[in-house]
């Protein structure tokens, strides 16, 4: 029999399932028990297709817009949060809809109508068509939120009144990258007004710092993700960053190239904060079946966060 290479699997934690990640799979899964099949779900309910799809055959019906729900089902607002104009719809049409959305996307909707209340225009760091954002954005009225994706888009906004400026982000970009589009926000706008506390969630913080704590150690990184999921898409940035060039994004463990294997010793494995940990020990399992493997855990943080879920599936009835 011919003897396996050997390999070491530097498994970064904390990795995979963040607090409001479980906590809106959790909304969905307690409105099905609670009002049985089918229960639309408005988007997917967390940027992974191994989850949504569970979901779905457990009598969930995933859908873009609430105009594809019908009046007598329940509907559910996914974790990336909606704009306000949708659950107002909602209520319109006296339907039944629960809000999923992440509490820490849901306090950065607080902040920007906090420093809309006070006369400041906002400014929104993240990616343009990103569902969160689109939310965010549609939590003012129209022109009341500027985006900017990058350093260069800061020299390009033209806002109502320079002295009266706030900034806000998305929960789930990079660390690194957000804090030099800041520094140009600053420099451009000296008056403008920040967040108390970092917009960017701990989940996607602890996860960059984990890659990056192993990121010099490895030959390969792969981050388990959705193609759509953005803090999965920046552990591969973060990755690379940190110097780690073959950084990857795989959904699954069959999307693993082998080819690009060979020949390493060590590969660092992390997952995106909507990616379950079966899918993380699929990958070790496919490389204990090709390799000869040791797993080191690299732990960086603990995470020990949870948040409810809306009282209405809480209550019997």
């Amino acid at each position: 029999m011919e003897q396996k290479a050997p390999l070491t699997l530097y498994l970064a934690a904390p990795r995979g399932f963040c607090a409001g990640v479980d906590r809106a799979v959790k909304i969905v899964e307690m409105a099905l028990q609670k009002w049985g099949a089918p229960v639309y779900v408005r988007h997917e309910i967390v940027h992974n297709k191994f989850v949504v799809e569970g979901l779905r055959d457990k009598g969930a019906v995933f859908v873009e817009e609430l105009d594809e729900c019908p009046d007598d089902r329940p509907v559910i607002f996914s974790a990336h949060g909606v704009p306000k104009s949708v659950p107002a719809e909602a209520r319109r049409r006296e339907m039944i809809f629960v809000d999923a959305t992440c509490p820490l996307v849901s306090k950065v909707h607080v902040e920007a109508e906090r420093h809309h209340a006070a006369g400041l225009q906002m400014v929104m760091i993240g990616h343009a068509g990103h569902p969160e954002v689109l939310g965010t954005m549609g939590q003012l009225p129209e022109g009341e939120v500027l985006l900017v994706e990058t350093v260069e888009d800061v020299t390009g906004i033209a806002p109502r009144d320079p002295a009266r400026l706030a900034f806000i982000t998305q929960t789930t970009l990079s660390v690194d990258d957000t804090a030099a589009i800041v520094a140009a926000l600053q420099a451009r706008f000296p008056a403008i007004v920040g967040p108390a506390k970092e917009d960017i969630c701990y989940a996607t913080t602890n996860r960059q710092a984990a890659v990056k704590a192993i990121a010099g150690r490895i030959d390969a990184l792969l981050v388990i993700g959705a193609p759509n999921s953005s803090n999965s898409r920046r552990l591969v940035e973060v990755g690379r960053a940190a110097g780690c060039d073959y950084s990857q994004l795989v959904m699954r463990a069959d999307q693993i190239d082998w080819r690009a294997m060979q020949g390493i010793r060590s590969v660092g494995v992390t997952a995106g904060a909507s990616a379950p940990e079966v899918l993380v020990n699929e990958v070790i399992d496919a490389f204990r079946a090709r390799y000869d493997v040791t797993v080191e855990l690299v732990e960086t943080a603990r995470e020990n966060v949870e948040f409810k879920v809306p009282r209405v599936l809480r209550e019997p009835g």
